[in-house]
């Protein structure tokens, strides 16, 4: 692979999209799914060991979404995307058929029910689309 390829990304706009995506993270599952999220999982929110290591997982979480970010600017530059519906289309495409499939194969065999699928695929379905819009409106 060209090293080049990375120079031509607006590393801004990529920084951007990934807080967006984060902070999408934090009311999805925390206002709109957390109940639901943390039934599923059977997690006890009052025992205190529960907040050990937040800050490296939300660290963690952030350098993640961050590489997703800058795989979707190289699709957005190299496919020359500069409109938001294109964003949209190509959010859906990689969300649907790269994050929804690796979460759902996943979690079909860990026998996890319909709902935790919805809850978390779609999430990375909805970051795919907003990392995707925002990249290509900010070339």
């Amino acid at each position: 692979m060209d090293p080049n390829i990375f120079s031509e990304l607006n590393w801004l706009a990529v920084l951007v999209a990934t807080i967006v995506w984060f902070f999408v993270g934090a009311i999805w599952y925390s206002a709109l799914f957390q109940k639901q999220w943390v039934a599923y999982h059977n997690i006890n929110m009052a025992d205190p060991d529960m907040k050990k290591g937040s800050g490296k997982i939300f660290f963690l979480s952030f350098v993640l979404m961050f590489i997703a970010a800058t795989g979707l600017a190289l699709l957005v530059e190299r496919l020359d995307l500069v409109v938001w519906q294109s964003g949209l289309k190509l959010g859906l495409l990689t969300g649907v058929c790269f994050a929804l499939t690796a979460i759902s194969v996943t979690y079909l065999y860990l026998k996890k029910p319909l709902g935790l699928h919805a809850i978390d695929a779609l999430y990375h379905v909805v970051g795919h689309v907003i990392i995707a819009i925002i990249l290509c409106l900010w070339r």
